[in-house]
């Protein structure tokens, strides 16, 4: 059983997708990981029990925090907590994997409250996801890899082109087709508007890219 706090998102499919993605990174066992968007620190219990030495969780919910941290001492996982943004752990040392399911659906009026905190992600889906794309490179240690869930409706070509920029190998591993839950069911018509989906389409495919770090083609690394 997970603990959530009111306003706290729940783990469905895209949860569920990214934590079998990260089974199996050799780089996870014995190794330092960051779960960014944490909500209920269900990735940061996976990567534990997969052999994670450390895991430390951002968000910038206080409810998640305490969702993730109680979640983690009922099974006897020791965490870290930062709130904030996912930027906020620049200032840590660089992590082995870092796990991220950040907000990405399509909104109207722009970034969400409450706990749509953790889902809407402006007109195009990308509010957060253009600042981890930019950010997540410098968050990983030379061997490094991220894991990043996000809908097909937010543009994943973009994701993988941003990385790549940033002089990481990027590219999508892992993905699925669910059906809609209440919060795209809720504004599917305005969804149909914009062109993110077509009359009458009640799924969305999720992918999961892939980041692995190079920090000698990162682009702003130190000499």
């Amino acid at each position: 059983m997970v603990i959530r706090a009111p306003r706290v998102y729940r783990p469905q499919a895209d949860t569920w997708l990214l934590a079998r993605a990260l089974r199996g990174l050799p780089v996870l066992h014995g190794g330092r990981v960051l779960d960014v968007c944490a909500g209920t620190g269900v990735l940061a219990l996976a990567a534990a029990q997969a052999g994670a030495r450390s895991v430390t969780a951002v968000d910038v919910s206080r409810s998640a925090l305490a969702s993730t941290w109680l979640n983690c001492r009922l099974r006897g996982v020791a965490v870290e907590l930062l709130h904030g943004d996912f930027a906020s752990a620049l200032r840590l040392p660089r992590f082995d994997v870092v796990l991220a399911n950040p907000p990405y659906v399509p909104a109207e009026l722009g970034t969400g409250r409450g706990g749509a905190l953790a889902w809407d992600a402006g007109p195009d889906g990308r509010s957060v996801l253009d600042r981890l794309c930019d950010t997540l490179p410098d968050l990983l240690t030379e061997r490094g890899v991220g894991l990043i869930v996000h809908s097909a409706l937010s543009d994943p070509e973009r994701s993988v082109r941003q990385l790549r920029e940033r002089g990481a190998d990027a590219r999508v591993v892992a993905g699925g087709i669910v059906p809609f839950g209440p919060v795209m069911r809720a504004r599917a018509g305005w969804l149909a508007a914009r062109g993110f989906i077509t009359p009458g389409q009640r799924y969305e495919e999720l992918v999961v890219i892939r980041v692995d770090r190079t920090s000698s083609r990162v682009v702003g690394d130190p000499a």
